[in-house]
């Protein structure tokens, strides 16, 4: 259980950068661009939730 609340910190870690890059962001591309990082960060997420769900 321990990995799982340690992958979660990372997780919260790269959400937090990814939306302090986002409001920092000087142009839309540069925008798009982190929404894409933060899309492939969410889809990580899930999978890890639905992996875990399984294992129970």
């Amino acid at each position: 259980m321990a990995s799982s609340t340690d992958s979660s910190t990372v997780v919260d870690d790269e959400v937090r950068q990814l939306y302090e890059r986002y409001q920092a962001a000087e142009s839309d591309t540069e925008r798009r661009e982190i929404a894409l990082e933060m899309g492939k960060l969410d889809g990580r997420r899930h999978a890890e939730i639905y992996e875990a769900l399984e294992d129970e």
